[in-house]
């Protein structure tokens, strides 16, 4: 993807169907696309047994999105008159010996769940992520993609191991802990992409992007002032007003910070 099109994501109104503070750093601090969250309420509930772990992680994945897309369908059509451009989902695991962890239940959890990672030495982080595009003939438009990163731990004492789950860091992570803070003290070496260990792979997500589809829907999407206001304008899924794709400076363009 050109830097040149990055304007055009902007435009496109993505929603990203996730509550995690750092998938929204990267797309919006890092590449300034503008996203705005609306965490999904998809309650995760898929039987592991029945997925190898990527199908597992990108069916988790498209879940998110297809609920957010979903409940997102109304406010989209009042505001642009189409369904959302892209919603995006996103899922994170961590895989052992063929096994997945996710986030710790417990902080007992999170204990042996750092042990086990201590002494096996070498686990892979599995990143999935789903695009659920809004159709102009009422059909959604899927993709969905997975990347996986090696990474390898040192040996951790009991004591470091105790002050790290006391810290908390590790209870809202894929295998309880994070590689961007201080669980990046346990990590000696990747053998992939960082972005997918962090919670999102930016890289090929942005090479994944089907830009075609969203110039159409740049297009064809009706200024604000020609449709009607949503009766909540409060809703996290409610829109600001779509943009030039021509506009590149975040503040001419009067758009959201959050």
């Amino acid at each position: 993807m050109l830097i040149s099109d990055l304007s055009l994501v902007r435009a496109a109104h993505i929603i990203l169907a996730s509550a995690s503070p750092r998938r929204s750093s990267i797309l919006n601090e890092q590449f300034g696309l503008n996203v705005r969250t609306v965490p999904s309420t998809f309650d995760e509930s898929l039987d592991k047994s029945m997925f190898a772990p990527v199908e597992y992680a990108k069916e988790t994945a498209r879940q998110k999105a297809l609920e957010v897309f979903s409940r997102s369908k109304s406010p989209f059509e009042a505001r642009h008159g189409l369904p959302p451009s892209l919603v995006v989902g996103a899922d994170t695991i961590v895989v052992l010996d063929g096994q997945i962890l996710e986030k710790p239940t417990s902080r007992e959890n999170a204990r042996q769940m750092l042990r086990d990672l201590s002494s096996a030495g070498t686990h892979t982080v599995c990143s999935a992520v789903s695009l659920v595009y809004g159709g102009f003939d009422e059909d959604v438009h899927e993709h969905c993609f997975a990347e996986e990163t090696k990474v390898t731990f040192r040996e951790l004492s009991e004591d470091e191991i105790e002050e790290y789950v006391a810290s908390g860091e590790p209870m809202d992570k894929a295998g309880s802990y994070g590689i961007q803070a201080l669980g990046g003290a346990f990590v000696t070496k990747i053998e992939g992409d960082y972005q997918t260990v962090v919670g999102f792979p930016a890289a090929r997500f942005l090479a994944e992007l089907d830009r075609e589809r969203l110039a159409e829907w740049v297009e064809r999407a009706q200024p604000p002032e020609v449709v009607a206001e949503p009766a909540d304008s409060a809703d996290p899924i409610w829109m600001t007003p779509i943009i030039s794709d021509e506009c590149l400076d975040e503040d001419e363009c009067g758009l959201p910070s959050d």
